[in-house]
């Protein structure tokens, strides 16, 4: 059990409490837990999932394995019937399950992770071969985790993005989408939408209605903390047609199935929730939950995303 507060009196008394009922043992300040590695300094909090990583490969066998650039090659295509079948499905299915744990401090495994989830049913031999690169990607970045910063500001941002159609079985898209406090990552999504989008902007407006729900519940939270946010976050958009709908409460009939999260995102800027800001391709960083990218613009992005090797801090 973790206990977090910004008093020792009051979780001094919560030990004593559970000591009288349970016979705790006080293992003191946290610093390993579920696999979880946690490092503490002055300058804030490491956490990463090292040890866990090299039981991961050591299992797979892939500990003198050559070190990948990126977790997913750019070029391999993955699809529901492309490949042969393989003899041992379950090990498919345990490999990116243990993997997809990681994702709890490595957001740089998101995009590749939520592509090999997809084919858990049926795993094929292309599948298989597809999770190799996480490996050996793993392998070159085995203490990098999330820095979580002791002087960065109270003060939220959040990029939103999406892959139009790429789904090459059922043209779904991609919503990618993270969120930062200050310099610090502290949520971010890879997930495929429901309903087949008929336009790049309607892709992008339901990512959109996904992240201005997170930022919502996350508002929530915080004034639960005594933290409120009284600004309006800063929502940044790579899509213009997507912004100017946002900013445009009258619905053109081309967009009137969209209908639903129009108004969730009209509805929270009109409330001074976020505030909906364009940003290049080039430099939005949900980019990197959206699509596989070539090895010098992915370690750009991950090097944005405030990921930290403990070995090379630096």
């Amino acid at each position: 059990m973790v206990l977090v507060g910004n008093s020792m009196l009051e979780i001094n008394n919560v030990k004593t409490v559970l000591d009288k009922v349970f016979k705790i043992k006080d293992l003191g300040s946290l610093r390993y837990f579920l696999g979880l590695e946690i490092a503490r300094s002055k300058s804030g909090i490491d956490m990463n999932q090292r040890k866990y990583a090299l039981s991961l490969l050591e299992d797979a066998g892939t500990l003198a394995s050559k070190p990948a650039s990126t977790p997913f090659d750019p070029t391999v295509k993955l699809q529901l019937q492309k490949g042969t079948h393989i003899y041992d499905i379950s090990s498919y299915r345990r490999l990116v399950g243990r993997l997809l744990y990681l994702t709890i401090s490595r957001p740089d495994l998101s995009y590749a992770l939520h592509q090999l989830s997809l084919f858990m049913c049926n795993p094929l031999d292309s599948h298989y071969k597809a999770a190799q690169p996480v490996l050996r990607y793993l392998k070159g970045s085995l203490a990098q985790g999330l820095f979580l910063s002791s002087t960065s500001p109270i003060h939220f941002s959040a990029f939103s993005d999406s892959d139009w159609a790429c789904c090459l079985d059922s043209r779904k898209s991609i919503t990618g989408f993270c969120i930062f406090m200050g310099s610090a990552l502290i949520s971010w999504k890879t997930k495929k939408q429901n309903i087949v989008s008929r336009s790049s902007s309607e892709a992008e407006y339901r990512a959109l209605g996904s992240l201005v729900c997170e930022l919502q519940w996350l508002k929530y939270l915080f004034t639960d903390l005594h933290i409120p946010q009284s600004n309006p976050i800063s929502v940044y958009c790579d899509n213009k047609s997507t912004i100017h709908l946002a900013q445009n409460p009258i619905f053109h009939e081309r967009m009137k199935h969209i209908e639903i999260d129009c108004h969730v995102v009209l509805e929270k800027i009109q409330q001074k929730l976020v505030h909906l800001l364009p940003i290049s391709s080039s430099s939005q960083l949900a980019n990197a939950f959206t699509k596989p990218l070539r090895a010098s613009t992915f370690k750009s992005f991950v090097s944005k995303l405030g990921l930290c090797n403990i070995h090379r801090p630096t």
